[in-house]
Formats: C-alpha cells, sequence, structure tokens
C-alpha cells in the first residue's frame, strides 16, 4: 500500500499531464532563442517550415563540423616562435671553462699509458682500445699492486694546474684578474677551471668588442698525452655555458692551438620551450646536486645513478656522495656499467618521456671564431723579451684567447601556444553565432530542456517498472493491470 501512496505521489506532483508535456514543447520551441527553430514551429506553410528546416539543419551541421575540427586543432597542441631582439646598455657575461689538451705531467708515472687508460674509463669515453697481452699484463699488474691508489687525488696533483706560470696575463674588462677568480672543475679533459663561476659577482660588459683577455702557457715540456691513444692536439679547449650550468665539452669545445690567437665574438640566445604536451619541457623536474635543471646535469645524475645501483660506488667526475671508485671496480665495474648504459640507452635526452627531458629555459652562446698566427719577428721578439721565452718556445706553447661580444643585444627564441583555451573558446562561440545565432544562453537553454526531458523519460520508466512482470500474469490479473495503466496515462 505504501508503494502505491508513493507512485501516485509522483505521478500526481513530478510527472505532468500529457497536455502539460506537449504545451512545454511547444513553449520552447516558441521562445528558445537557437535561431531558426521558431520559424520552422510557427510557420502555417509546409513549404516554408521545410525550408526552413533544411535551413537549420545545414547550419547545425557546419557548426558541427568547424567545432570539431577546431577542438581537433587544439588537441594538436600547435605551437608559433617568436624570436625578440632586446637591446640592453650592458649584458650579463657567461660562464667560460678552459682545460689543457694535455692532461697529465709527463714526470708523474712512468707508465703514461696506464693511467691514459684508466682515465678514459672513469671519464666515460666507452671507445674500445686494442689492448696487447703484454701491456694487459702491465695493467693487471698496477692495479693489483695499487689498490689504494686514485685517479681523482692523481688528475688533481699531476694534472693542469692554473698558476701565474700557465696563466701569463688575464683581463677582464680592463681590470685584471687572477687564477684565483677561477674556479676547479673536472671534465672529461682532466683538471679544468671556470672564470665567472656561479655567477658570483655577476659581470657584466657594457661596450661591445671588449671582455675576457687571456694568454695561456701549456707548457709541453710538462704535460704530454700519448699519441697512441689518440691524443695528438696541443693547446686549450673551452666552452662558452651559463654560470648556472656545468661545462659539457662532449667532444664539442672549441679549440685554440699553440702559437694561435683566437678572437671570439659571442651572442647571446635564450630560448623558452612550452611544457608538455605543447612543448618537450618538465618544469617540475628537479636535479638532486644543481639547483638549475639542464639537460646534461640531468644525463651526469643518471649515470651517477645507475653505476651507484651497479657498483655501489661513483667515479668522481660524476656528481653525488658516493665512495670513489677503486682501479678494480673503475676497470670491473664501471667500464662495462657506462658501456650498458650509452648502448642500451638507459639515459635518454630530449623529449618529454626521456630520462632528461629538454629544459624549459635555456641560454646559448653562438659563437664566432676567428684564428690568427703570433705577428711577424717583431711581435715574437718583442713577447720574448717580456716573458724572456725563446721565440721558438712561444710558438710551441703561447695561446691568446679573446672573448667578446658582438653585440650589446640578446635574442629570444619564444614557443607560444598557437591556440590558448580562450581563443578555443572564441573560436567556438563565433561558429555558433555565425550559423545559428547561439550563445551560451542557448545551450543552457539546451541543457535545461534536454535534462528535463530526460528527468520525465526516466521517471515515466520508474513507474512503469513495477508493472512490466504482470504482462505475462494469468487473466484475473489483467483487470488490475488495465486499471494502473489508464491511472498513469489519465494524469
Amino acid at each position: 500500500g505504501k508503494l502505491e501512496q508513493v507512485r501516485l505521489s509522483l505521478t500526481k506532483k513530478l510527472l505532468p499531464c500529457l497536455e502539460d508535456r506537449r504545451k512545454y514543447q511547444q513553449e520552447f520551441a516558441s521562445s528558445t532563442s537557437f535561431h531558426g527553430v521558431q520559424n520552422i514551429v510557427q510557420t502555417q506553410s509546409r513549404t516554408r517550415r521545410v525550408l526552413w528546416l533544411l535551413v537549420v539543419t545545414g547550419c547545425l551541421g557546419i557548426v558541427i563540423w568547424q567545432i570539431c575540427s577546431r577542438f581537433n586543432y587544439y588537441f594538436s597542441w600547435p605551437t608559433t616562435t617568436t624570436v625578440v631582439v632586446q637591446h640592453v646598455e650592458n649584458v650579463r657575461f657567461p660562464a667560460v671553462t678552459f682545460c689543457n689538451l694535455n692532461r697529465f705531467q709527463a714526470h708523474a708515472v712512468s707508465n703514461l699509458q696506464i693511467i691514459f687508460f684508466l682515465w678514459n674509463i672513469v671519464s666515460g669515453n666507452v671507445q674500445k682500445f686494442a689492448v696487447e697481452d703484454k701491456y694487459f699484463q702491465e695493467l693487471n699488474g698496477f692495479l693489483h699492486g695499487n689498490q689504494n691508489f686514485s685517479i681523482k687525488e692523481f688528475t688533481r696533483e699531476n694534472g693542469f694546474y692554473l698558476n701565474g706560470s700557465t696563466l701569463l696575463e688575464c683581463e677582464f674588462f680592463g681590470k685584471t684578474c687572477h687564477p684565483e677568480d677561477f674556479e676547479h672543475v673536472f671534465t672529461e679533459y682532466g683538471n679544468c677551471f671556470t672564470f665567472n663561476y656561479n655567477d658570483l659577482p655577476a659581470r657584466r660588459v657594457s661596450l661591445s668588442g671588449r671582455g675576457l683577455h687571456l694568454l695561456f702557457d701549456v707548457q709541453q715540456e710538462q704535460f704530454t698525452d700519448d699519441p697512441a691513444l689518440g691524443y695528438t692536439d696541443s693547446g686549450i679547449t673551452f666552452v662558452i655555458h651559463s654560470p648556472k650550468e656545468t661545462p659539457c665539452f662532449d667532444g664539442l669545445g672549441l679549440l685554440t692551438p699553440v702559437g694561435m690567437h683566437a678572437q671570439v665574438a659571442i651572442q647571446q640566445l635564450k630560448s623558452i620551450i612550452q611544457e608538455y604536451p605543447w612543448g618537450e619541457c618538465k618544469p617540475d623536474i628537479k636535479l638532486q646536486y644543481q639547483d638549475t635543471y639542464s639537460t646534461n646535469g640531468c644525463l651526469q645524475e643518471c649515470k651517477a645513478w645507475y653505476i651507484q645501483d651497479w657498483c655501489g660506488c661513483l667515479p668522481f667526475i660524476l656528481p653525488g656522495n658516493g665512495a670513489e671508485c677503486d682501479l678494480m671496480k673503475s676497470y670491473n665495474c664501471v667500464y662495462p656499467a657506462i658501456r650498458d648504459i650509452e648502448v642500451k640507452g638507459l639515459c635518454t635526452v630530449g623529449t618529454h618521456n626521456s630520462t632528461c627531458p629538454a629544459q624549459c629555459e635555456e641560454t646559448h652562446y653562438p659563437t664566432t671564431v676567428t684564428y690568427s698566427s703570433f705577428g711577424g719577428e717583431n711581435a715574437i721578439k718583442y713577447i720574448s723579451s717580456k716573458l724572456k721565452k725563446s721565440p721558438e718556445y712561444i710558438r710551441q706553447n703561447l695561446v691568446i684567447i679573446d672573448i667578446k661580444y658582438d653585440d650589446l643585444s640578446y635574442r629570444i627564441t619564444q614557443q607560444q601556444k598557437a591556440l590558448t583555451v580562450s581563443e578555443l573558446l572564441a573560436d567556438v562561440g563565433g561558429q555558433l553565432g555565425l550559423f545559428c545565432g547561439a550563445s551560451m544562453i542557448t545551450i543552457i537553454e539546451l541543457l535545461e530542456y534536454i535534462f528535463t526531458n530526460f528527468f520525465w523519460m526516466c521517471l515515466f520508466l520508474l513507474l512503469k517498472a513495477p508493472e512490466i512482470p504482470q504482462w505475462n500474469n494469468t487473466s484475473h490479473n489483467q483487470p488490475t493491470h488495465v486499471e494502473k495503466k489508464k491511472g498513469i496515462q489519465e494524469c
């Protein structure tokens, strides 16, 4: 009995009569702001009604096609690139890391071949060297006889050094600089030294054509690499990078041979990349040992993580707080681990789904380098008397490098969204207004109309549901079924 009372209450209060429902449909068609529908309903001519129906249907089809195309374009994540040249009164000077192409002093150890081989292991050089049986026996003997040997300390003490004998001249924007202004770093070239490290203090230049002037003495007689292992050059290699990033040579450093004067003109180029899915960067990625994210820093930390996990130690050239790998671990574990990382692609760079995606903001310094040899005989005699070195020594050991800005401007290359959410809504609204005269109010009207009819349909089905099993009952139940059905229809 209570169930019947509930059904009757729903029928009387919530489900309108058939006449009221027809009236609601008529009122909606006559008053909606969806243009064209009123002409279909209110016109008396059948021909005009058919024509308006075709017009409304055609416009609705065009609107649906246009809106779908705009959404497809938006979800293809399109971007545009803008380039802005900004002129300033002064520009921040980059960091410059210098290395000697000769890594070790020849007198430091009797067998430099072993040291070079070990250095290539810890520095991540995966080149395979042909090891003869005799040399292999010497290597094993050295490894077993020098368990406490530290390639890190050996490199620091017997590698390239920066003092008054190797850095003969240093000027930055007319002011004298000293070896103490350079920060020591380890790279694949051994001991290297960075000017303007970490941008402290921040150095700026206010005139183009002036910057950093350096005169190096590479001292070839003290630093001698083994030509048998491919080290045939002599001079200074350097890389220009952001002060907040670690130097990355990777075979791409600029080279200045001995007896040459390098004029390096630089520009500053800042690239801004959109985050995924528009671009490839991920702004939420943080590095453990660096404040600023960079792909090179991320790659170094990735390699350090794998080697630490596999070998239980770290090559000193990689970031981290793990114990330094001894010689046996470097030879037996680190070298194979580095090869696996490179060959299997365990640490990848570039796309958003790689280990180290692209940076969201990155500063490059495109360079133009011109070279000239030291001047004529008069210039050689002058330098020779000033430094008290022979002319032959000057030609074989001295390197001059001048680094300066081409002009006081920088370029910003920015990747931008080709279609934002607001522009997408504007496109959709424009298409609706152009072809259907619809607006946001029209959308709300349609949603209200659809929701109301859906509610009535669900309510009607709910009221009919208890009667469905009675359709197959015996004949003595049929009058009751007819009476209930009639009561619902009359409502």
